[in-house]
């Protein structure tokens, strides 16, 4: 035996940190030959034959008494050479393999020293599980960061999940551990063996894993997510182009689980999705789909915000090919896709992040800045650089691989301030003292500096309910890069403007003015998202007071008042048909309430229309952002809870006169000024009998008169119809018809 005592208990107790170092074949001392061993339980013989150069020796094995571990030598080589082992077992049935100890690493010191400094961008192309060919050879590459790990091993489907088969070498100071295991092909279930400082063993998914089984259970899969043929070239094209700030942003929110089900247990496939959803998506005219979170995760109800597989599409509803397929179908029917991102937190499942090495590896330590007080989550270390990858490249990784045309990011609050839900002595400040997290902040800025210039045309999204400053400006201005912000102010002010009972609406005008005074300090959407229909606070629907003529009209004029004001909007699935209780997770939308009497399909109806008209104008989109897009005609008319205002392009070419009247008695005679002379088409009335409504209205428009009103010399009279938004634009002059010349 040419092993000492120690490095053979190392082996056998699987305790060497450098497995490579003793296994496989090795020079014996003054090149007097090679040496070589193979650990191989339930083995009863085993042999190595060369496999390119049949020159060289084959070498039989022995078994080292009382262990699994087989050692031979010969001097007939003078140096190490490619050799298959050779494996016979009790029953007499023979397996040829490259030895895994006999490959180099696959990871570079580049790749370790980017990785270490935060910076390697295309980390999942190198830690995880990757197919590769070496020396001909097809097989499996793990890797794994665990630098606190005594020993890792990686177990699966192909060595009967024994953490003794395949244990991995240690990369050095990057803590990375590695090992190419050849044979191991797409499908293949495994997980990590680690054994921490303490001597304890556990079991542990892949941090990077592409595809994971469907929960409950948790293995990670082997997986090449780089085999979908995308046909959306011109899509991606046109993206790269466009200017978002600029451009019509109509968000339906879906959660994929129960927008529609096959049943009552079972939901749609990604494949399936696609249809329906494209064919429903089109015709009610949003221009984008928002999924609630995609990324793999073990807990059903926490709607996917507690991740554990960060870099995988759930299984739950098909392969990460399948999800592919149904970016790819949106993109090709001119429907954009933004996708939830959860970099705030994870959940203490024993088998996903937390203590992953046995230490607070991807987590703080102290319960003051790594526990979540309100979701009983742990909340990542931002100070690490190798967290830091492990999270900006998850961003880059579902833009490149799926393709997603925006991210939105969840409770990004929770990430900013170190005392956010805590109370006096439940948190630690910062090093001036301060409340701020300053390594969330740098994460933040280097996340959307690193997503916007990778990836031109992508947005990044804030669901921010603070009033942080400067979330929507770039980080060389001190902001933190994002390109829109949910406005959750007007989100709670609205909600609460119209859930009151429109006698009292008088006193509470200000609700739906004061989101212009600070409009122009972000780039905001308005969302009225999944948040707004669960845990007891009732549907839209359910909100509105009165009976339901009533409800339905008012409804009518919260949406249109969210298209038509300045700011993108989003409108999570069922809000457009006025789904009745609030959302459901375990079961579909109530799509049959569109066959229940006319609000609930004229409501439909309008939202369709109303995306239609918005996408149409490009006053209502163009200038969401710039001061001259948005005046009030008049704000002050508290007591009759009427509200006017214009919209307008950059250059005037379109020019919307919106008015709402948020009380259910119709106002004839209601003199505005108007900012041009003419006649005023209606070009939207949420009254109109198409929607459910009592069909008052203008008669398809009105005509200025020179009398001054509201700061113009022109005005005209309206008939406002009761709980109702209309929209009028400048009647456009027909061109004189001309007449070809007779040849």
């Amino acid at each position: 035996m040419v092993l000492t005592h120690d490095e053979l208990r190392s082996l056998v107790e699987v305790r060497h940190q450098q497995p490579h170092q003793l296994l496989g074949m090795h020079l014996l001392a003054a090149g007097t030959g090679v040496v070589v061993r193979a650990f191989v339980p339930q083995a009863a013989a085993v042999e190595i034959q060369p496999v390119h150069e049949k020159d060289k020796p084959a070498i039989k094995l022995k078994r080292i008494p009382k262990t699994d571990l087989f050692e031979g030598a010969s001097k007939e080589a003078d140096r190490v050479y490619a050799y298959d082992l050779v494996i016979t077992d009790e029953a007499g049935n023979q397996r040829r393999s490259r030895d895994p100890y006999s490959f180099l690493p696959t990871l570079g010191e580049g790749d370790l020293y980017l990785f270490g400094k935060g910076d390697e961008r295309r980390i999942y192309e190198k830690l995880g599980s990757q197919l590769r060919t070496i020396d001909g050879v097809d097989g499996t590459s793990f890797a794994v960061w665990a630098p606190n790990a005594q020993r890792v091993s990686v177990v699966g489907d192909f060595n009967h999940w024994d953490g003794r088969c395949h244990p991995m070498r240690n990369l050095g100071a990057s803590g990375v551990w590695e090992i190419f295991v050849p044979g191991v092909g797409q499908g293949t279930h495994y997980k990590y063996e680690i054994r921490d400082r303490h001597g304890n063993i556990s079991l542990k998914t892949d941090p990077y894993g592409f595809f994971f089984e469907t929960p409950p259970k948790n293995a990670a899969i082997v997986w090449r997510n780089q085999r979908y043929q995308w046909t959306d070239e011109a899509w991606m094209t046109k993206r790269a182009q466009r200017d978002a700030l600029r451009s019509p942003l109509s968000i339906y929110e879906v959660h994929i689980g129960s927008w529609r089900k096959k049943s009552a247990t079972e939901s749609l496939s990604y494949r399936e999705l696609a249809e329906p959803l494209i064919e429903y998506v089109t015709r009610m005219g949003f221009t984008h789909v928002e999924f609630m979170p995609v990324a793999e995760h073990a807990f059903y109800p926490s709607w996917g915000y507690q991740v554990t597989g960060f870099f995988a599409p759930t299984s739950r509803f098909g392969t990460p090919e399948d999800f592919q397929f149904l970016v790819d179908a949106l993109h090709a029917a001119g429907i954009g896709v933004i996708i939830d991102w959860v970099p705030a937190h994870f959940p203490r499942d024993d088998w996903a992040l937390a203590r992953f090495d046995g230490t607070a590896l991807y987590e703080h330590e102290d319960p003051r800045k790594g526990a979540h007080q309100d979701w009983g989550t742990l909340i990542f270390n931002f100070g690490r650089h190798e967290v830091v990858n492990f999270l900006t490249a998850n961003a880059l990784f579902w833009c490149d691989r799926f393709h997603v045309d925006g991210l939105r990011v969840d409770a990004v609050a929770s990430m900013l301030y170190l005392d956010y839900s805590r109370n006096a002595g439940e948190w630690i400040p910062n090093q001036y003292g301060g409340r701020e997290n300053l390594e969330a902040i740098e994460f933040l800025r280097k996340f959307n500096y690193l997503t916007h210039t990778e990836f031109p045309g992508i947005m990044t999204i804030a669901e921010e309910s603070t009033a942080w400053p400067l979330v929507t400006r770039p980080p060389y201005l001190g902001g933190l890069g994002f390109s829109m912000k949910w406005n959750m102010g007007w989100m709670h002010d609205t909600l609460n403007y119209f859930r009151r009972d429109p006698v009292y609406r008088k006193h509470h005008q200000n609700d739906l003015t004061f989101a212009m005074l600070y409009h122009h300090h972000e780039n905001f959407i308005l969302p009225l998202s999944h948040d707004e229909v669960v845990h007891g606070k009732g549907s839209l629907l359910g909100r509105m007071p009165g009976d339901d003529w009533n409800r339905f009209a008012n409804l009518r004029t919260l949406l249109a008042y969210q298209w038509l004001f300045p700011g993108k909007n989003l409108l999570f699935m069922g809000g457009e048909f006025g789904q009745s209780p609030e959302w459901n997770a375990n079961s579909e939308l109530e799509w049959w309430l569109l066959e229940a009497g006319p609000y609930h399909r004229g409501l439909q109806t309008f939202v369709a229309d109303l995306n239609r008209f918005y996408q149409s104008e490009p006053a209502l989109w163009q200038t969401d952002y710039d001061h001259g897009g948005f005046n009030w005609l008049d704000c002050s008319d508290h007591e009759n809870s009427v509200l006017s205002f214009v919209r307008r392009n950059l250059d005037r070419t379109s020019e919307i006169v919106v008015i709402m009247n948020l009380t259910p008695v119709p106002r004839f005679g209601y003199r505005l000024g108007l900012p041009g002379a003419g006649k005023w088409e209606e070009i939207l009335n949420s009254d109109a009998g198409i929607y459910g409504g009592g069909n008052v209205g203008n008669l398809g428009g009105v005509s200025t008169q020179p009398i001054a009103r509201h700061g113009h010399p022109q005005s005209a009279e309206f008939t406002l119809p009761p709980l109702s938004v209309i929209a009028f634009r400048p009647q456009k002059k027909k061109a004189a018809h001309v007449s070809a010349p007779k040849t």
